[in-house]
């Protein structure tokens, strides 16, 4: 897979939950710190964000917040209505089915969060503001807002699958809009390194072969570039060296195979890049602080 994929592939555990919400004025709600990341998609109407810090953001019908580290936030149908407790908890029962008020709505959201474990965050997700605000424009975001609000305003059969896939394809399509932005200035961060030629060669290499004997050598050589030049770029740009994004990226993958395969230790171990399964679970303990046996028991 290329490296966007993986990252969502790898760092989610579970399925996504979501809440589709009918407001009518006046309202304003503040919704709580969320596990993982939060969202809210716009489906009919606007509203405005109100920040802790800064000026109230209009939101229109198709746009999207991402918050990635799942901060609390508040939204209103003005800024200066009145703000009441939460009303959307996606970990609820009834998931994105609850929520609706009765009579027509001056808006409608969807609110709801990504399962994450924090332990194998991908340093993507870091490099993201507090909130991400994407506007409808954007066509792939517009295309995926518009399939979500079919299926919620008319479920069908297969929408309990539909759903879920089509809250991932979203996921995706924001992170995609994000790295395919203009850096914005930063020097450094995985927006400059995805758009960077020679280091997304090398990414995708360890990506595609994370069981593959990389050294700085051939990476560099995958990268077109010198030894000391690949190395100095991509620990400025990503933030670690390439060894240690290699070692990482090995241990992030192992933990989502223990989680979602039967595959015996000693083969994930070769698949990852070790050479026995001895050295694969002290490396797996070091990193997770639970032996591979262990941690897939805890994951099941």
């Amino acid at each position: 897979m290329d490296v966007l994929s993986d990252v969502v592939a790898t760092l989610r555990t579970g399925e996504p939950r979501s809440a589709r919400v009918a407001w009518r004025a006046p309202w304003g709600q503040r919704f709580p710190s969320a596990p993982g990341a939060g969202f809210q998609v716009v489906l009919e109407g606007s509203c405005w964000l109100l920040p802790d810090v800064g000026e109230p953001v209009r939101l229109a019908a198709g746009d999207v917040l991402f918050l990635p580290r799942g901060h609390g936030h508040v939204l209103a149908d003005h800024p200066s209505s009145p703000i009441a407790g939460p009303v959307c908890d996606p970990h609820a029962d009834g998931g994105w089915e609850g929520g609706t008020d009765d009579g027509p709505a001056d808006a409608v959201t969807l609110c709801g969060a990504y399962q994450l474990d924090p332990a194998r965050a991908h340093p993507l997700l870091r490099d993201l503001p507090d909130v991400l605000h994407l506007p409808g424009r954007h066509p792939e975001i517009g295309a995926a807002v518009g399939l979500l609000a079919g299926e919620l305003q008319r479920p069908r059969p297969g929408s309990a699958a539909t759903v879920p896939a089509l809250l991932d394809m979203l996921l995706l399509f924001i992170l995609r809009t994000w790295s395919e932005q203009p850096a914005g200035g930063p020097e450094g961060g995985w927006a400059a390194a995805l758009a960077d030629p020679a280091l997304s060669r090398a990414l995708q290499a360890v990506h595609a072969e994370p069981g593959r004997s990389w050294t700085v050598e051939s990476l560099a050589a995958r990268a077109g570039l010198s030894r000391a030049a690949f190395a100095r770029r991509f620990t400025a740009t990503v933030g670690r060296p390439p060894l240690a994004y290699v070692t990482w990226w090995r241990m992030a993958t192992a933990a989502r195979l223990l989680r979602d395969s039967d595959l015996p230790l000693s083969t994930l171990a070769t698949r990852v890049g070790y050479t026995s399964e001895f050295a694969f679970s002290h490396a797996f303990k070091r990193h997770h602080g639970l032996p591979p046996s262990r941690y897939r028991t805890a994951a099941g």
